[in-house]
């Protein structure tokens, strides 16, 4: 009943109906911050953006397509989430947010990013999972602090070759998208640890031997017939991993060895900027 009523109170546009959807928000939390996810929010209540010491605002699970332009005062914002909402653009208010380190972004309508995302030169992780992506916009390029990119859940086939000016970049997911080829831009990443190519449509795998950084490649559900060749050390999640880089032939058949590891799946708790 609570979930319902509080659909319901998000029509109401009146102070004391809003005031219910924000449990008596008035005041910046001593930790700087606000939480409103799952709250059937429809506009973020602008008294939020008075907050100008906030450091976190987590809007994930709401009804939300846009943002005021008084969001610019959080100048001191380092985590914004606007997953799970109703975003088929980014609002470009969000890239006057200077400050932010972890941008979450997945399960919206996104078919593309903005130019202005390029401001955000301080970026660490961006999370663009389960959107409408094609492609993965060049702009994500030039986000020279960028760490951990999570682009699973799209439509990716290719992966633009200016990805390897990213020499911060440590993590890479890429589960379920439509990928059929390796990517040959990863190929000139030494600095890669991790690879999460699952549930594609990939059918060969060149070898990763020759990456230094690399310590763990996920692979599984791929019409694959070899497995990556690593470095010693490394792990790999999907067929053969624990056996053998090749599969094994017995009269002239090709064996398949099941295992029963399943592939790691990306965090699913929010991360703190390092």
């Amino acid at each position: 009943m609570g979930n319902s009523l509080k659909t319901i109170v998000a029509f109401v546009p009146s102070k004391k109906c809003q005031k219910y959807l924000l449990e008596d928000l008035e005041e910046m939390p001593v930790d700087k911050m606000v939480d409103l996810s799952g709250r059937q929010l429809r506009r973020l209540p602008l008294h939020i953006c008075s907050f100008r010491e906030l450091v976190k605002l987590y809007l994930s699970d709401n009804n939300l397509n846009h943002l005021p332009p008084e969001l610019e005062q959080l100048q001191n914002l380092q985590i914004l989430a606007l997953d799970f909402n109703n975003f088929k653009a980014l609002p470009l208010v969000v890239c006057t947010l200077k400050q932010l380190c972890i941008l979450y972004l997945g399960n919206n309508k996104l078919c593309s990013l903005p130019l202005e995302l390029r401001l955000l030169q301080n970026l660490k992780t961006l999370w663009i999972e389960s959107n409408c992506l094609q492609h993965l916009p060049e702009v994500v390029c030039e986000l020279s602090l960028l760490k951990t990119l999570h682009a699973g859940s799209n439509a990716l086939r290719t992966l633009p070759p200016q990805l390897q000016g990213l020499q911060e970049l440590r993590t890479i997911w890429l589960s379920g998208n439509l990928l059929s080829d390796f990517p040959p831009v990863l190929l000139d990443m030494p600095f890669l640890e991790v690879i999460d190519v699952d549930r594609n449509s990939i059918r060969f795998f060149p070898s990763l031997a020759h990456l230094p950084g690399l310590k763990l490649v996920i692979y599984d559900h791929n019409p694959c017939r070899n497995a990556p060749k690593v470095a010693k050390g490394v792990r790999r999640v999907g067929r053969w991993s624990e056996e053998t880089p090749e599969p094994r032939k017995r009269s002239g058949a090709v064996i398949d060895i099941t295992l029963d590891e399943r592939p790691l799946l990306p965090p699913a708790v929010k991360t703190e900027p390092e």
